[in-house]
């Protein structure tokens, strides 16, 4: 084939499923081979160093094989093996459209665009829950072919298939059929399951067997099956609760310049004149009214001579769009169509045309692809119960072919003869990368001016809508939505009563289902979707008290659905810990696991996520922070625990955090340093179960809080925290305390854990010449017995044997005095420092603390205000008493197993797939 050469374009693939009728196929008689499923390949001349799309290979000579919509490069000899379809053809292939969850443009180094399949160089957009990445200009064109996390009520089932993703894999990923290397980092290719995580090339993912078995995780993953949200009105981004960053990539239904919307295709058309180096123009090209109200555009290169109908192909190419160009036309502003063969020689055209004079002498800088009017065509019609597979019927219809018609005769075409049409209902269905809209059709409107206005409005969309027909059962709409920030220890009555006078809640269709009084919060139960987005728009600019209200949309969990032996982890991060990880690692567990089970904790805290999985019988919590993230949730757990169906859920640590000395406790390590997500998940799920004791701390001062009002002396109320690795009074505390301070003053420069305790080590020198006699300001009771203290300038009381990123400061070596020290034994050790130098001795292992008591009650009096420190929240506590007791029954931890217990082979552990029968 000749440099330039134009091959008949590709049709769908002849695999697709089909009702009624096959899927059809284009030969390309010229090279002898099969056309790919929606390909249109050109013999092109490279110019730099390139790579095959298909078996990942240098393509070497000056010769390869592009497709002129989706820019697949290829051998000659790989092209009858491709089973990749084009991006033109592959909204046609999605079995159950899902939108995708877009946040906010990034960088990504190394990743490719899934659909021009180009390296994303500028900032890019990926979807927070599945694997797809593309360049902003794309998105309009990208498949509504997220995973399926939840049922909504649209084509539910309880069979899962293996939901694959094309490319952005390792370089050294290796297939799991035949075990050979199917990752690129220099193009896009090879397959992955986003489910269970195998991986294969696409030549023989195709015989994997289609059910997912969610692979190693499979215990670990709340079954999609087991989650219901009903979301018609909210975002993706709303739905798993992805924080909106103020920088926005730019939305569909947003008018931003064309400019930024389309980019340049250089479209290559041979004529039947000589091989002459012509000069090209530019065009733009609206793909119907829609784009050209909002200004959004593409723009192709062609020739300064090319015939009308290369044009149109050019045109439909930009907007991946296979079709026939002979049912398209261009025309101007004025709905003028091109009137001759060629753009700008038009030697044919009609003389007495009043355009005819101003299309000789310039081309419209802009045009409008337009369908020709059809008297009757093909529309394919979708069983919406079909519960496994793809599949639809295709129907002619006519210009009296109304809704109605339709339907009576597709229902004999699916085995439903004896059913009633009143029955049925044919649905319209935008398959949008964002959003997928459904619309039910008038059982008397005409199908035929229905697709014309689809068209007219934009020719893309077309492309991605298709009718299905359902079933008319009566669907429960229930909505619910988590609204905190409210007062605490109120009635239901109240929290009605403020929310009707806030919110104006209608309380025929919206109820209070829970109540969570210590934590200020409520859930509502909505029955109708337009009543829940304007509740849920509302509550974010409420403030009750100058509290702003906060608000979260909760999945219903059905446990009666999820497995027997399935124990689902429940992931809390904080995007806000340890140097900004929690953002990296956010994302790494929704794509791992169901995204419903994942948590940001800047995002109503702890509690969403306990009363999302409130009725679920057993399940782990995985805390990615610091140590006062886990008290947080811990504390938060300790309030609830008597709501959940599991009221002791198992609780392991990714300490993201600058101390992380119960994460060190608990072999968690000392702080996270980039390790394998995946790799963090099994250690969880074999991590052993221990316990560990945690204490109730009551503050109660004697004298008023600072800045009375008035002047009038009231006490402050006695108030109550919660400690699980240790409190310190004194030099400990106040080093915590400028340190909190510190990074008050200037949030974003602690961003680093070596950063953090760099200013720990600074705040510490300036408090070295200090003194302070803190043994002469407090007095200790250890069990109902007064214990005299040594010359110290701080006191301790530690629950773990790690304190301050890993000191042991309560030492090694042994003690009649004392027992042993444990986590669960129910007991405090108490520990003095002399001074700073002391405190930086037992960091670096010289020394230990000086050993005062232990025990399980303790009263300690303050005789003048002192800094004081709970597991690393410091403040200045007034004079008072301090009372320390055991809080409860114990906590259940994860600790990480010494010896990783045998997880099988490589290819349980990814995915348990099965090869079927046929082979290779």
């Amino acid at each position: 084939m000749a440099d330039g050469t134009r091959s008949v374009r590709g049709g769908s693939p002849a695999s697709s499923p089909v009702l009624g009728g096959g899927g059809r196929a284009t030969a390309v008689a010229a090279a002898g081979w099969s056309s790919p499923p929606g390909h249109g390949f050109r013999r092109v001349t490279l110019t730099k160093p390139t790579f095959c799309h298909y078996c990942t290979d240098f393509i070497w000579g000056l010769a390869g094989y592009q497709c002129e919509v989706c820019n697949f490069m290829s051998h000659e000899k790989c092209l009858k093996n491709i089973k990749i379809p084009c991006s033109c053809v592959a909204p046609s292939l999605v079995r159950v459209p899902v939108a995708h969850c877009f946040g906010s443009p990034g960088h990504y180094k190394r990743k490719f665009c899934t659909v021009c399949r180009k390296s994303l160089e500028s900032p890019a957009l990926r979807c927070e829950v599945c694997e797809l990445h593309v360049h902003t200009d794309c998105i309009l064109f990208a498949c509504s072919d997220c995973r399926q996390c939840h049922q909504d009520g649209h084509q539910d089932h309880d069979t899962y298939h293996h939901h694959w993703r094309e490319g952005n894999l390792s370089s050294s990923a290796r297939c799991e059929v035949c075990k050979k290397t199917c990752g690129s980092s220099e193009v896009l290719s090879g397959m992955r399951c986003e489910w269970c995580g195998i991986l294969a090339h696409a030549a023989c993912y195709i015989i994997v067997a289609p059910e997912c078995t969610f692979g190693r995780l499979r215990n670990m993953i709340l079954p999609p099956s087991c989650v219901q949200l009903f979301s018609r009105n909210f975002s993706k981004l709303h739905c798993f609760r992805v924080t909106e960053n103020l920088q926005t990539e730019p939305d569909e239904d947003d008018d931003v310049d064309g400019s930024t919307q389309g980019s340049t295709k250089d479209v290559q058309i041979s004529t039947d004149s000589s091989k002459q180096n012509f000069s090209k123009q530019t065009l733009k090209i609206f793909d119907g009214n829609d784009a050209v109200k909002r200004n959004q555009f593409r723009l192709i290169s062609v020739p300064r001579i090319a015939k009308n109908e290369e044009v149109v192909e050019a045109a439909l190419r930009a907007y991946y769009i296979n079709d026939d160009e002979q049912e398209y036309e261009l025309q101007t502003f004025t709905q003028q169509a091109l009137l001759s063969d060629d753009v700008i020689n038009r030697n044919d055209a009609v003389e007495d045309s009043n355009l005819s004079s101003v299309f000789r002498e310039s081309v419209p800088e802009a045009w409008v692809i337009r369908a020709k009017p059809k008297d009757e065509e093909v529309i394919r019609i979708y069983p919406a119960w079909l519960k496994v597979g793809m599949a639809y019927v295709s129907l002619r219809v006519n210009k009296d072919s109304t809704t109605q018609t339709v339907v009576k005769e597709v229902l004999p075409l699916l085995g439903k003869q004896t059913e009633c049409l009143e029955n049925f209902k044919l649905v319209e269905v935008l398959m949008g990368s964002k959003q997928v809209q459904r619309m039910v059709l008038d059982s008397q409107e005409l199908i035929l001016n229905r697709l014309k206005d689809i068209r007219k409005t934009s020719i893309r969309q077309m492309n991605q809508t298709r009718f299905y027909i359902v079933e008319n059962n009566k669907s429960i709409v229930r909505v619910n939505l988590l609204v905190g920030g409210l007062p605490p220890q109120l009635s239901r009555e109240d929290y009605t009563n403020i929310l009707k006078a806030e919110l104006a809640i209608k309380t025929n269709v919206v109820s209070v289902s829970h109540v969570y009084q210590a934590q200020g919060a409520v859930v509502l139960e909505i029955s109708c979707f337009s009543e829940a987005e304007r509740i849920y728009m509302l509550v974010k600019d409420t403030t009750i008290n100058d509290k702003p209200l906060n608000v979260v949309v909760i999945p219903e969990v059905v446990a009666s659905k999820i497995p027997q032996n399935c124990c689902p982890v429940l992931v809390f991060v904080n995007p806000k810990s340890g140097g900004l990880k929690g953002r990296d690692l956010l994302y790494s567990f929704r794509k791992l696991l169901n995204p419903h089970q994942v948590f940001e904790l800047t995002n109503g805290g702890p509690l969403p996520g306990f009363h999302t999985f409130c009725k679920v019988p057993s399940f782990r919590v995985l805390v990615c922070g610091g140590d006062g993230t886990v008290g947080w949730v811990l504390g938060a757990l300790e309030e609830i625990r008597h709501k959940l169906a599991c009221s002791e859920p198992s609780v392991a640590i990714l300490p993201l955090g600058t101390g992380n000395d119960l994460g060190r406790v608990l072999r968690w390590g000392a702080g996270y340093s980039g390790e394998d997500p995946y790799s963090i998940l099994v250690s969880v799920d074999e991590a052993d179960d221990v316990l560990m004791d945690r204490w109730t701390i009551l503050l109660d001062a004697d004298e008023p809080a600072e800045g009375a009002e008035n002047g009038v002396a009231e006490p402050e109320p006695p108030k109550i925290v919660q400690m699980n690795n240790y409190c310190g009074l004194g030099i400990d505390a106040e080093l915590s305390l400028d340190f909190h301070h510190a990074r008050e003053e200037e949030p974003g420069k602690f961003n680093s854990r070596f950063h953090n305790k760099g200013v720990y080590v600074k705040v510490g020198l300036q408090k070295i010449s200090h003194t302070r006699n803190l043994h002469k300001d407090i007095k200790l009771q250890v069990d109902q017995q007064e214990v005299e203290l040594p010359s110290i300038e701080g006191l301790i009381f530690i629950n773990i044997p790690s304190w301050g990123s890993g000191a042991d400061l309560w030492g090694s070596d042994s003690d009649n005095r004392f027992e042993k020290p444990r986590i669960d034994d129910g007991l405090l050790e108490v520990v003095g420092v002399t001074g700073v130098v002391h405190m930086g001795q037992v960091q670096g292992g010289f020394r230990s603390g000086i050993r005062i008591a232990q025990g399980s009650y303790f009263r300690v009096t303050l005789l003048k205000p002192i800094p004081v420190q709970v597991d690393g929240e410091p403040w200045i506590q007034a004079p008072g008493r301090i009372i320390i007791s055991a809080a409860g029954p114990k906590v259940h931890m994860l600790k990480k197993s010494k010896k990783q217990k045998k997880t099988g082979s490589m290819k349980e552990m990814r995915g348990d797939m099965s090869i079927s029968e046929g082979g290779r």
